[in-house]
């Protein structure tokens, strides 16, 4: 007798097999489909009578075993009669491997985690080495075709501007990265010293002030960081800093959409204010100096050291940051009042809408039977047990049938156990699946709640859509962006470390332009019309 998760797996493939027309002769791809040879069935299990094996390639996570011995993929195996034959490499390795496999003549028959860059799908889309998708969709995947019919928004995120779909979703809409700078502050100190949690941007530099010159962890040395973060980094930068400083919300992207308008926050007056302002706390010793070239490792074992040494800092989780034995002393700042009264939470531009997930190659002489497999994943339930792990192993159901988190083991995180036993790729959860089909993980749920009550209701911009662009407007882009960014990181460091940003403003603006900023902007907004036209 199968166990519950065998169960769980072959409901799930069942479910997502509704009646169709069965493959034989010439595929959508235009690629003569010969997947009618090993039996290809138009619904249930297994997909084909004989054994059908495949080559896929892409990318895996570091503590991630070998796929084939994945007690989920070996399920997938049984349940459909198709071996797969991994080549799935960690990141690092595969980054290094993938254009020459891509330029090879020695295709996979399809790519999962494929790893690719927006560059790499319109590439190798247009030029054939990945077929089109849309019509195999329409075709042998209800799951997914349902899921585009449902969602435009999706459809439109996975859609090139040539009108075809050359790689498929990943969607977790959990909302999390939109929020990613948590500003917490010892409150330990706070306490000790006599005063508040900041509410103001003034309070907030008057708690830095003391932390700097009050000795709070009592050991009589002048070691206390007031404030650390990682320039420029994804979940530890100042963004929210610099909307309460200067009255415009940032993100390390420095794009950001108001009222449909897409604004380059970095040659905007308002960015100019807050450099200035951070510079003047940077003289007075409240900001860490390798917080413009710390990498993520040193600056978590900041928190972490011998002696409580740090104030504040950016990070969306505490344990993370601190350490379990000190997180009890530090909370979540609320967004945090500027000069002019205004709460701004700034919104970053990091998307619950993925592409990239799965891909088809010209190499492929069974497409159909490839595109009946991985419609399997985007089952809610499939596609919980593909990020999470199997029911059984990683999740189990409630009294109400909603997956829950199992427990980690002692001495393993949520997010390692997560590595080890789930192969992600291709998966989609909703926010309505996040109620009916899975919970989120516990640390998930914690920081929905908190950008719920701190972030959300002071939200300063739009998120700017993850929009596929077409091939031209990349090749634009590549000789623009790279300068563009390049010159306002060097110089937010210069400037808030060394000062002059008033003196050099308008020579800066000016070379961001002479390197492109204006049209650069243009492709943006122009890109992002046209995704809110198709959505």
């Amino acid at each position: 007798m199968k166990n519950n998760r065998a169960l769980a797996t072959v409901g799930v493939f069942v479910a997502g097999t509704l009646m169709f027309t069965a493959c034989s002769g010439q595929s959508p791809t235009g690629i003569k489909d010969a997947s009618s040879d090993f039996g290809l069935k138009p619904t249930g299990l297994p997909i084909v009578d004989k054994t059908l094996t495949l080559r896929f390639s892409g990318t895996k996570a570091p503590l991630s075993p070998a796929y084939e011995s994945m007690p989920l993929v070996q399920q997938w195996a049984k349940d459909t009669n198709i071996d797969v034959k991994w080549e799935n490499l960690p990141d690092n390795v595969y980054k290094e491997k993938k254009n020459l496999i891509l330029a090879s003549g020695d295709l996979p028959d399809a790519f999962f985690n494929t790893g690719f860059s927006d560059t790499d799908i319109s590439t190798y889309g247009t030029n054939g080495t990945l077929v089109p998708l849309e019509d195999l969709i329409d075709k042998y995947a209800p799951n997914l075709a349902k899921i585009l019919k449902d969602r435009p928004d999706i459809k439109a995120a996975v859609t090139s501007s040539d009108g075809h779909i050359y790689s498929l979703p990943n969607v977790e809409e959990l909302g999390l990265r939109a929020y990613p700078n948590f500003m917490s502050i010892n409150k330990a100190w706070l306490d000790k010293l006599g005063l508040p949690v900041p509410q103001t941007i003034q309070e907030y530099h008057d708690a830095l002030v003391a932390f700097k010159t009050k000795d709070p962890n009592g050991n009589g040395k002048n070691d206390e960081i007031p404030l650390s973060f990682i320039n420029n980094w994804w979940c530890a930068d100042i963004s929210d800093l610099f909307a309460a400083l200067g009255g415009l919300p940032d993100n390390i992207d420095h794009r950001i959409v108001q009222n449909g308008k897409v604004i380059f926050t970095a040659a905007q007056d308002q960015y100019k204010t807050a450099v200035s302002e951070l510079h003047k706390w940077y003289q007075e010793g409240l900001i860490d100096p390798e917080s413009f070239s710390q990498d993520d490792k040193a600056y978590l074992a900041k928190g972490k050291s011998a002696a409580e040494t740090l104030g504040s800092y950016v990070w969306w989780e505490t344990e993370e940051a601190v350490g379990a034995g000190r997180a009890k002393d530090y909370v979540v700042m609320p967004v945090l009042k500027g000069k002019d009264g205004k709460q701004i939470a700034s919104v970053a531009n990091g998307p619950d809408i993925s592409r990239g997930a799965f891909a088809i190659t010209r190499a492929d002489k069974y497409p159909a039977a490839t595109m009946r497999w991985v419609d399997g994943l985007y089952d809610p339930t499939m596609s919980a047990q593909t990020s999470w792990g199997p029911i059984g192993a990683a999740l189990q159901k409630d009294d109400k049938g909603v997956l829950q988190q199992i427990p980690a083991p002692a001495g393993t995180t949520a997010g390692e156990r997560r590595q080890k036993v789930a192969p992600g790729g291709p998966h989609i959860v909703t926010a309505e699946d996040f109620q009916s089909v899975v919970a989120p993980e516990p640390r998930a749920a914690a920081r929905q709640q908190t950008i719920k009550d701190v972030f959300k209701p002071h939200a300063g911009n739009d998120q700017y859509p993850n929009v596929l662009l077409s091939n031209d407007e990349l090749q634009q882009l590549s000789t623009i962006e790279t300068d563009v960014q390049t010159l306002v990181k060097e110089k937010r460091a210069k400037w808030i470390v060394s000062g002059g940003v008033d003196q050099e403003w308008d020579s800066y603006v000016a070379q961001l332009k002479s390197i492109g900023l204006d049209k650069m902007v243009k492709i943006y907004q122009d890109a992002y019309n046209r995704y809110k036209k198709n959505s």
